[in-house]
């Protein structure tokens, strides 16, 4: 399994800035063969991350999209509408939308459905609030997954993405969860994913106050397929830093 490396901006950039960080960005990112990497600007910048990424090594989607299909919801971004920009993957259920907008696994789950029905991948962040043992840690995150899943089908968990997003580890002055901790996570999630998936175990990515020294460690963690990094990701030459620190697959792992 590739590492997966993405970065979302949050309201961070404008298209301007935006179309700088691109063309820093994509020459770093030909050299990164051996992950696979996305970003999440604004939706002020998905119009030209489509004309400067296509054809590029760096996928591009959307930090949310609405559970509606169309109509009368002013303000909403539909899941067509991102289709229509190229975008493959898009964010729900970060901590930030729950706490800023009073997202609910319900509303999450509607919004997931949207995003898979439109033939795009979720990324779904999950994370317990405050620091606990991994046990109480794990009864959070699984009786979230269950919450946030609910309803949708096996097959469709070909094209999830979880981000492992512990509340107290995001945000500025905050320190990433310590490698065993995430692992154990992850391993717990994974074992979860497994008994309800048909075919490939999705993808569990680590985010948190992820930077270059903490990005190796991390990342040889049994069960981490990859990362989701915020404010570190706003400087293309970090979140390339950051991505190199991936391994390279095993030969057995590319069978």
């Amino acid at each position: 399994m590739r590492p997966l490396i993405g970065t979302s901006w949050k309201m961070n950039m404008t298209a301007t800035e935006a179309g700088r960080w691109f063309d820093a960005f994509v020459p770093l990112a030909r050299g990164l063969l051996e992950v696979d990497l996305f970003v999440l600007p604004s939706f002020t910048s998905l119009e030209l991350a489509r004309e400067r990424l296509a054809g590029t090594p760096l996928a591009w989607g959307a930090q949310d999209v609405s559970p509606f299909d169309d109509g009368p919801h002013t303000g909403d971004v539909s899941a067509a509408m991102l289709v229509d920009l190229g975008c493959r993957f898009v964010a729900v259920g970060h901590a930030e939308r729950r706490r800023d907008h009073g997202e609910t696994p319900a509303v999450i789950n509607a919004k997931i459905s949207a995003t898979l029905g439109a033939g795009m991948d979720v990324i779904l962040c999950t994370g317990e609030l405050r620091r606990a043992p991994d046990e109480v840690a794990v009864q959070a995150v699984i009786a979230d997954l269950e919450s946030c899943l609910a309803g949708i089908a096996g097959s469709e968990l070909a094209r999830l993405v979880v981000a492992y997003e512990p509340l107290w580890a995001i945000g500025a002055g905050n320190r990433p969860a310590a490698p065993e901790h995430v692992g154990q996570i992850h391993r717990s999630i994974g074992s979860w994913l497994a008994n309800r998936t048909a075919g490939a175990r999705p993808r569990i990515l680590y985010g948190g106050s992820v930077d270059q020294d903490s990005a190796p460690r991390l990342l040889a963690e049994p069960g981490v397929d990859g990362l989701f990094v915020g404010r570190n990701g706003l400087d293309p030459v970090a979140f390339a830093a950051i991505a190199a620190a991936a391994p390279a697959p095993s030969p057995a792992a590319l069978r």
